[in-house]
Order: structure tokens, then sequence, then C-alpha cells
């Protein structure tokens, strides 16, 4: 059976859909792979690191990361553990095009998750990994980077 992945459109700065909070996922099921699938191939295409669900109009606890090494896959993520050591970077939204701010976050995070067939494990991210799995759960709650910039910067100088 061939699998057809889509571009699904980012919902954008504004739009209160964003501030929803995303219900857990009970089935596993080949329309969550579907979602999985296309989240990937989405974020991608807006050469993100990071994509959450509601990011793409769906109110579920799916969240995909891919900082470069392989992809990740998260349903249902909780941090269970955080590093007490913080540091501030500066950091963007496939949501918020063409903004970036300074925003503290842990160095190092245990995520404890179910893969796509509903299996827990646990996953440990640490630098930009743990950035971007605190971002995306975040998005899961409603909580946006913007709520939690210490200083925009000019996108100039967020590279």
């Amino acid at each position: 059976m061939d699998t057809f992945m889509a571009i699904r459109q980012i919902i954008q700065e504004g739009n209160a859909f964003l501030r929803k909070k995303s219900r857990e996922v009970t089935v596993f099921d080949q329309r969550l792979h579907t979602l999985l699938d296309d989240m990937k191939e989405t974020m991608d295409g807006a050469n993100g690191v990071g994509l959450a669900a509601v990011q793409v109009g769906v109110l579920r606890q799916v969240i995909v990361v891919d900082v470069g090494e392989d992809l990740i896959e998260l349903i249902n993520p909780k941090i269970i553990e955080t590093s007490e050591e913080t540091a501030s970077e500066a950091e963007g939204c496939l949501s918020f095009p063409g903004q970036y701010g300074m925003v503290e976050r842990p160095l190092k995070v245990k995520v404890e998750a179910q893969d796509r067939d509903g299996n827990l494990f646990t996953v440990e991210g640490e630098g930009l990994k743990a950035r971007a799995f605190c971002h995306e759960i975040d998005h899961l709650g409603g909580v946006l980077f913007v709520d939690l910039v210490t200083e925009m910067i000019d996108a100039d100088d967020a590279d």
C-alpha cells in the first residue's frame, strides 16, 4: 500500500486555536500514523525542528521533533525530569514566522511518551533537542514561546 503524505497548513499567530489544550491520544490507528507522517512532511517543508499537532489544527497530544539526528515521534509526552542548569537562547516557532526571542529552557530533559503504536518509552534530550521537546510540549497545553520570551530579537541576530 502506497502512503500518501501531505503538507498541512500551519496555523499562524493570532489564531485562538493555538491557545487550546490538546487531548490525550487513546486510539493508535492509521489516522494517527497519517497525522504523524503529514506532520513530518509539514515540518520538513517549513524547515522546522519540531511541530505539534495543534499547529496543524488537530487537538491531540502529538509532536514530532527532528534536530538533524533522527525523527522522534512523541504521543502523550510528559517531561519527567529536567536539569537544574538552564540556557537562554534564541527560539522561533513555525506559527510565528520571522519572530525570535530569548527563552530560558533546561539544558537537559527526560520525556516519557508513547510511540505510534502505543508503546511507552523514554527519551532524553540535551541542548537543541531539549529545547525542542519543551517548546512542542508547551504547545500541547496552549503555551506559546512568545509567552516565555524575555527579550524579542531581530531575525538577523537569531542565527
